[in-house]
């Protein structure tokens, strides 16, 4: 079966073998906007799972993002944006509460002292401690950097003399929408889809 090369969707996924470029092994991690098979934005997961959808045929490729998988005998693009071929309905706009989640949607700043860290030097805090009677909600847990979290220690943020840089909240349709524009910046082939 031959395939066209040229295409963006699924038949142009590959190409003849191209010439192995350095440094393209983070190409897996790097986001892919999700499209629901209404055109709207539903997601954003690593190119990996993106590829994953298109070889199930579960989605297709709707912009692709320059790179390329290389096995021994073939180079698969890489999708930018995909689209499901059906249609899912999103019942209610939530994320799961989670360590990444968390630090997405505080865009990796601590929120006591605006400083923007790596991931991996953020820890998560609880406003109201949990010996205090805290609980693990999206309303009580914001990004942190070490210094601050350990200031705060086992207090409330005023106790410590501290304040919140903004009132943590659950992600709805709108902070979804925000952050996948926010991700969107380094990739202009997703603005079309995100409604600027």
């Amino acid at each position: 079966m031959e395939h066209d090369a040229g295409s963006r969707h699924g038949a142009g996924l590959f190409a003849p073998a191209a010439p192995h470029r350095a440094g393209d092994g983070h190409a897996l991690l790097a986001p892919v906007l999700v499209l629901n098979a209404s055109y709207e934005p539903i997601n954003v997961c690593a190119a990996r799972r993106a590829l994953v959808l298109v070889l199930k045929g579960v989605a297709m490729t709707e912009e692709e993002n320059g790179h390329f998988l290389h096995s021994a005998r073939v180079a698969m693009r890489l999708p930018s944006v995909i689209r499901l071929l059906e249609y899912r309905r999103i019942p209610h706009q939530s994320r799961a509460l989670s360590r990444k989640n968390i630090l997405l949607r505080d865009r990796n700043t601590c929120q006591y002292c605006g400083t923007v860290l790596p991931s991996g030097e953020l820890t998560l805090d609880h406003v109201i401690p949990r010996s205090r009677g805290g609980s693990s909600t999206w309303e009580n847990l914001v990004a942190c950097c070490h210094l601050c979290n350990r200031r705060k220690g086992n207090q409330f943020p005023t106790e410590a003399g501290m304040k919140l840089m903004r009132e943590p909240r659950a992600f709805n349709l709108h902070t979804s929408r925000h952050i996948m524009r926010l991700m969107g910046r380094s990739d202009d082939k997703w603005r079309k889809y995100l409604f600027y």
